[in-house]
């Protein structure tokens, strides 16, 4: 693989149980997986840059039938990848993120459907990001260009029409993932039959983007970080404290008050004394949250998919979001969750009134926040069978 095709360089965050330290993206020579790769040319992106020779990873599972119909697309979320089932081991540093959802008589029946998820633009698990080698040999860096929810769906949709899929039976993603079935439905609808969306909104809020904001400032805080060019650091020497602080101010926001509340209260951590240096319970577990992300993710990656968040309103360039969603024309589901606290329900509520085509919204019972998608399988699967019965592959 050359350089302009996405590969990656290493660098080492430190393991807060001082186990050995992992690479935080996938980089050439890693062992793939089920990762497939499409190599979809030049793009150019909103700000005027052109990202040459880009790279997408994804996977599939399922078969398409003859009349190229049955295709559902899974969009993920900020810290997802393409691995939305399957076992961790060689090529996957964790098991799919989003499992039961996908598979033989799951929700999403790869017997009757074709599913297809792909890594986005400026990630860190095969598709071209800030962690993989520019024209000139060196990773990208902190001359990886901004990019926006928009630019992800120009490669998803290059990643379309090599597969040759002239429709989508359905799309359905969760946060930024939901975003992206948005801007899709907004831009290419002709090429959606049926939208489902869990925990997002038609444009970020100002909260939202100032939680984002907070994050990245701890990324960008980080001596480590160098600006964003660390990639030839040391093993032990990227911006992993920055990475973790940024985590943990955003799983508090996946979470809800009472579910941390009731499940940690004010324990302290073991046998460790918070009045005298020690932890308590959910100060424990929320290095554990730091620790596990920092072990399998770009810090650049985070910075720039985060921000793309920030910048996502459906509206912008289409007159207003109510102006872009009703011009919508597919279906659309609508799912919220009932203790989300980073997208709360009225967003939700506000989006289905806003859709001419949007059912009754559907709403998820869960004390686990904005995690319930994940959380809450049987809710969610439900609503998911619900989507497809309704989508014709004849």
């Amino acid at each position: 693989m050359s350089a302009a095709h996405g590969a990656t360089v290493p660098y080492g965050p430190l393991s807060y149980d001082g186990s050995p330290p992992a690479t935080g993206a996938w980089r050439e020579g890693d062992p793939v997986g089920e990762r497939r790769f499409l190599d979809i040319g030049d793009v150019e992106v909103t700000v005027g840059t052109t990202i040459p020779a880009v790279r997408v990873a994804y996977q599939t599972w399922g078969r398409l039938n003859e009349e190229r119909t049955n295709a559902v697309y899974v969009c993920h979320a900020l810290t997802g990848d393409s691995h939305v089932t399957g076992d961790a081991g060689p090529g996957h540093l964790t098991a799919g993120w989003w499992a039961g959802l996908v598979g033989p008589g799951a929700p999403v029946d790869t017997d009757r459907w074709f599913v297809v998820c792909a890594n986005v633009l400026g990630g860190c698990q095969g598709t071209t990001g800030p962690a993989s080698l520019a024209p000139d040999g060196r990773a990208w860096g902190s001359r990886f260009p901004v990019i926006t929810v928009a630019d992800m769906v120009e490669v998803e949709r290059r990643v379309m029409d090599a597969l040759e899929i002239p429709s989508w039976a359905l799309m359905l993603g969760p946060s930024l993932g939901g975003m992206r079935v948005l801007e899709w439905m907004a831009a290419y609808p002709e090429r959606v039959r049926s939208g489902l969306v869990l925990g997002t909104t038609a444009a970020v809020s100002a909260d939202q983007i100032g939680t984002h904001a907070t994050q990245i400032a701890a990324i960008e805080a980080d001596p480590r970080f160098l600006g964003g060019d660390y990639y030839d650091q040391p093993a032990g020497e990227g911006p992993y404290v920055g990475m973790g602080i940024a985590r943990r101010i955003a799983h508090l926001t996946y979470r809800s008050e009472s579910e941390l509340d009731l499940r940690f209260g004010r324990d302290p951590q073991g046998d460790e004394d918070p009045s005298d240096g020690g932890r308590f319970a959910v100060e424990s577990y929320l290095d554990h949250q730091a620790d596990k992300l920092s072990r399998r993710f770009d810090a650049n990656t985070y910075v720039a998919l985060t921000r793309a968040m920030s910048l996502f309103d459906v509206g912008e360039g289409r007159g207003g979001v109510a102006e872009a969603l009703g011009r919508f024309r597919a279906p659309l589901t609508v799912v919220g969750l009932d203790s989300d606290r980073l997208f709360p329900l009225r967003l939700q509520e506000e989006l289905v009134a806003a859709t001419p085509t949007a059912h009754p919204l559907r709403v998820v019972r869960s004390p686990y926040g904005h995690d319930g998608f994940l959380v809450e399988k049987d809710q969610v699967g439900e609503i998911v069978r619900d989507a497809l019965s309704s989508v014709s592959v004849t």
